[in-house]
């Protein structure tokens, strides 16, 4: 009877899609519906973030407006507090933000009844979320290390100054020379892991409420409802998660030139009165 059970499943069981579907052609250029989707969601997001910031008052007010006064409080004490230097961390609040509230609300707006096999265009799905697309989540992830690499270089005040975090002593030193080289390349392998850690929780969240909505059959919403309710836990916790992991990347940059200016600040402290004049002396532009 098991076997049967299975055989059946196998046979006819829920029709489980990872990788994104064509749906249109625009100018000679595929459309997938992940692409469609996160259009969409992009213009319901920025839509509604407008409106919400429009209608914030002094007065705290209820509802999604609190929600997301909320949310955007939550982040921003999060990027001051990890960086030694809080001026440095307010300068980076709106890009964390931002990178939160749009990877939260595509990882919930995935979830909405109708996404997925509920509408099709030519035998394939016209919505899909779009972070459980691998191609969204590797964009999402190189527009985020793009932005920590360039904000980390400028803050470490040149791209040598930069390489040299990776350091903990002087690269002449063959030790130090191989982990210097390791921590390059896990630094490398950053995007990847960002990319697929996201892409892998949304779509076997995705999968998981594709079976049991299948197995519920007529009483397929409540079937599917508990996991749909983790999955809007999980889904806010991959976007705090990514946002945790490119924020912390860019404070052990940024911390580290900070640190070493202070050194450098300090050791100039202790040098005596004839060689701060001769310290003096070979500053650029100054007499």
């Amino acid at each position: 009877m098991i076997s049967t059970l299975l055989t059946t499943f196998a046979a006819d069981g829920p029709e489980v899609r990872v990788a994104p579907s064509d749906v249109l052609q625009i100018g000679g250029i595929t459309i997938t519906n992940s692409i469609l989707y996160g259009w969409i969601s992009m213009a319901i997001i920025i839509v509604l973030l407008i409106v919400v910031a429009h209608r914030v008052t002094v007065k705290p007010k209820g509802g999604l407006i609190q929600f997301i006064e909320a949310g955007v409080e939550f982040i921003t004490k999060l990027v001051e507090g990890v960086f030694d230097d809080k001026s440095k961390g307010t300068k980076y609040v709106p890009f964390f933000v931002t990178l939160f509230f749009f990877l939260l609300l595509n990882n919930w707006f995935g979830l909405i009844p109708g996404v997925g096999e509920a509408f099709t265009s030519g035998g394939n799905p016209l919505l899909r979320p779009f972070t459980a697309d691998l191609n969204g989540t590797l964009a999402a992830g190189i527009v985020t290390m793009l932005f920590v690499y360039y904000s980390s270089i400028r803050e470490s005040g040149g791209f040598g100054k930069y390489l040299r975090h990776f350091f903990i002593g002087s690269p002449l030193n063959p030790l130090y020379l191989v982990i210097g080289l390791l921590e390059m390349l896990t630094d490398l392998t950053r995007l990847f892991s960002l990319s697929l850690r996201l892409f892998l929780n949304v779509t076997i969240g995705e999968i998981v409420i594709a079976v049991f909505a299948y197995l519920g059959h007529a009483v397929a919403p409540l079937t599917a409802l508990p996991f749909t309710l983790i999955e809007l836990f999980i889904g806010a916790l991959q976007a705090y998660i990514f946002t945790v992991l490119s924020l912390m990347y860019l404070a052990i940059a940024v911390n580290h030139a900070h640190d070493t200016s202070e050194e450098h600040m300090l050791d100039h402290d202790n040098l005596t009165e004839p060689a701060k004049a001769e310290t003096m002396k070979l500053r650029p532009g100054e007499a």
